[in-house]
């Protein structure tokens, strides 16, 4: 049946009134609390003017506030737009001006940031900033607590809309160095949410404990499965504690624990783990990168109550594929195959499909698949093309895949300039960018380099001014005042001059060729 997301809490409400919704920030929150929070967010809203169809950018972090914002989003008409809470004010500002937003909803922390891109942003008319103490709340800010105080009433009185309105966009690094809006629709996110809670066997009992910026849609969706499901979220701010997060998984008795490459060998670093500590934990799923067949083993020793689960996907469908758990030990270095409910294929450069073991570009197919990115027919057409029935458009990836017989898949690299992570994709541009605003900096490449652990690490590429006496701590220092975390580059090479092509322009193939050859003799 058709319907749409704010249904997911409104339905696990009217099931589960009294079952705790989410656990956060000191906070237990049950379904019929949740959805009242929600609707008064709703209402309080609308009553500052939000218009169906609005765009609200979310500038918080792993908070209970985030989710009510979310879901009164919904409630009223509109649609979100989660932006990770270190993002910095420029690129903050061009998000809020690129798709218009009316709303800008925060928190006292983030308030300066959020000022100074807001300030910049005509379209903005509504800011609302949660935990302002009284008298700090920014001019012209409404206070995160007088939106769910009841004043607006309990719950919105207008129609909110259909399953084919755009639900969420959710931002992601594009080849011209500025982020694109990929665009989901209610129908998308329905479609995405079934089929990976059908794969992973999810139910209500299931307490799922979620350290993922819920910026990053691996995260978001955490909280919108759990709120479908009637399951309970444990939500933490971040990994940064290991062990606390551990004792969270004990005391609330947490059945579901999504983790990046980057977290897995946190886990499997830490010495206090013993095999069998934590009985009630029934899977384990990574994505963003494909985890060493031998760190994938040692979860399972570690954790052997745990079904693991290895996916791939990206944000222009949210899921592509899983690797069912009975092929893990045959298939180790496998993302699996399709997840339900939708199709995935490899095909050439003409778009024919190709056989086992020839490498092609990743297609996908199915309900699931974003509507394109916002106003931007350029990358949508590239994204988006004719497939196999003259009624549809697929998606194709930019990754480069490979099929074994059985027609498993494998990845082998990426079309494109973009570098993946951490889980996040980096536009090198855009990193460049900001490597040329420092002072001393006179020719910068941004590349990405194997990584067992991230997928693929960023490695800064710089030829320095005559007599500039930069050194690799100034830059790093530099980039991370102005750069989100995942975007700081973790290596950095200095030559002379870089080289570049037959029009002049820095060539990051011979880049890659000439640093990667440098660090090997290095090596040696």
């Amino acid at each position: 049946m058709a319907m749409r997301v704010e249904r997911f809490l409104e339905d696990s409400a009217a099931r589960h009134p009294a079952k705790t919704a989410l656990v956060a920030g000191g906070r237990r929150i049950s379904f019929a609390e949740l959805d009242r929070e929600t609707g008064r967010f709703a209402a309080g809203l609308i009553a500052l003017g939000f218009q169906r169809g609005d765009r609200a950018v979310i500038f918080m972090d792993n908070a209970w506030e985030a989710v009510v914002a979310i879901f009164g989003v919904l409630k009223a008409g509109g649609v979100f737009s989660p932006v990770n809470a270190s993002t910095k004010a420029d690129k903050l500002g061009y998000i809020l001006g690129n798709c218009r937003a009316s709303t800008l909803i925060t928190q006292h922390r983030l308030a300066p940031v959020a000022q100074e891109a807001a300030s910049a942003t005509p379209s903005v008319t509504i800011t609302v900033v949660a935990n302002a103490p009284e008298g700090t709340c920014p001019a012209g800010a409404e206070r995160f607590e007088a939106m769910t105080s009841g004043e607006y009433g309990d719950r919105p009185k207008r129609f909110a809309g259909i399953e084919i309105d755009l639900a969420m966009l959710v931002y992601t690094s594009g080849s011209t160095g500025f982020p694109k809006g990929v665009m989901m629709t209610h129908q998308n996110v329905v479609a995405a949410a079934s089929s990976i809670t059908t794969y992973l066997e999810n139910t209500a009992d299931d307490i799922i404990l979620n350290a993922l910026p819920i910026s990053f849609d691996y995260g978001l969706y955490q909280v919108l499965m759990a709120m479908k499901l009637g399951a309970t979220l444990v939500l933490e701010k971040s990994f940064t504690f290991p062990a606390a997060i551990f004792k969270r998984v004990a005391e609330e008795k947490v059945t579901g624990l999504p983790l990046v490459p980057t977290m897995a060998a946190i886990v499997l670093q830490m010495r206090d783990l013993k095999p069998g500590d934590y009985p009630t934990l029934r899977y384990i799923t990574n994505t963003a990168a494909a985890l060493p067949p031998a760190h994938i083993d040692r979860l399972r020793q570690l954790f052997p109550s745990a079904t693991v689960y290895s996916m791939y996907g990206l944000t222009e469908c949210k899921r592509c594929t899983y690797l069912p758990p009975a092929e893990l030990d045959r298939r180790a270095g496998s993302v699996g195959i399709a997840i339900p409910g939708t199709e995935a294929y490899v095909v050439d450069e003409t778009g024919r499909r190709v056989g086992p073991n020839v490498v092609g570009e990743l297609v996908i197919r199915g309900p699931h698949v974003m509507k394109g990115y916002w106003e931007n027919e350029e990358a949508t057409a590239k994204a988006l093309r004719s497939g196999p029935f003259p009624w549809e458009k697929v998606l194709h990836t930019g990754d480069l895949f490979r099929t074994d017989a059985d027609g498993f898949l494998y990845f082998v690299g990426r079309k494109d300039d973009i570098i993946k992570t951490k889980g996040e994709k980096v536009s090198p541009k855009e990193v460049e960018n900001v490597l040329y605003a420092l002072a001393g900096v006179r020719e910068a490449a941004v590349i990405g380099v194997p990584d067992p652990i991230l997928g693929e690490a960023l490695r800064a590429v710089i030829a320095l001014e005559p007599g500039a006496g930069l050194t690799e701590a100034d830059i790093a220092r530099h980039c991370v005042r102005n750069l989100e975390d995942f975007m700081v580059p973790r290596q950095f090479d200095f030559h002379d001059e870089l080289p570049k092509t037959d029009t002049g322009k820095i060539s990051r193939r011979l880049v890659a060729e000439l640093s990667l050859c440098g660090m090997t003799e290095a090596a040696e």
